[in-house]
């Protein structure tokens, strides 16, 4: 058993527990879950499948639902690599880098870099985008797999929730678009609900490979992707 686990091991990023062996291809997306097959206890991961890290508390808007604390917080660079390690080693599939917003992070194309070549995990940045530049994007393709983008509510209810031109938004999806496979997060409330098919054809339309709706969460507003 441990022999044909090392050979799958080694084309793709395999996780093992109870329900199985769960293979995984980050440059795919591809999920394969071999449930007929019973590991013994003492090979099952002990990683998550799949953890998510603010990286920072810091952002640069203001949205009166968001949930992250007021008080800007940065997680150390060395910290966060000595997570990474283990979680890959111990058979965590993906890393979300979050925060917050994870672009203020001063060393955030470092951190996917690390990632991307120090381990095997998925790597994906959610983000509210309207501080990615092509300088920007250039720093973080190759080494991000997926791209999660907030949008909240659509024209007029985005600007209002938002602060900024909806129409700045949608030049960075076609940015994000030409660089990376992404997807559109979505919080549900009072205002942007009345919004919602409208935003679920838009994002259909600039090739949103997923639509995540959201609650809204109660919280204190300070800052958050």
């Amino acid at each position: 058993m441990r022999a044909e686990l090392a050979h799958l091991q080694s084309s793709m990023k395999m996780r093992v527990g109870p329900a199985g062996i769960h293979l995984f291809n980050r440059m795919t997306g591809l999920n394969i879950l071999l449930d007929e097959v019973r590991v013994p206890r003492d090979l099952w991961a002990r990683a998550p499948r799949h953890v998510s890290i603010a990286l920072t508390n810091a952002c640069d808007l203001s949205c009166s639902y968001c949930f992250a604390p007021r008080n800007p917080a940065t997680l150390g660079f060395e910290q966060v690599v000595g997570w990474l390690d283990e979680l890959d080693a111990n058979g965590c599939l993906g890393i979300g880098f979050g925060g917050g917003e994870p672009t203020l992070y001063r060393r955030l194309a470092e951190m996917c870099r690390y990632t991307s070549e120090h381990t095997a995990m998925a790597i994906s940045v959610t983000t509210h985008a309207h501080r990615l530049d092509d300088r920007f994007i250039a720093s973080l393709a190759g080494n991000v797999h997926f791209m999660r983008v907030s949008m909240d509510g659509v024209g007029r209810t985005y600007e209002a929730l938002r602060g900024r031109p909806f129409s700045a938004f949608l030049r960075r999806l076609e940015q994000i678009r030409s660089a990376f496979p992404f997807g559109i997060n979505y919080v549900v409330n009072s205002r942007t609900l009345p919004d919602l098919s409208t935003a679920t054809s838009l994002a259909a339309d600039v090739g949103a490979g997923e639509f995540l709706l959201l609650p809204e969460q109660s919280g204190q507003a300070g800052g958050g992707n």
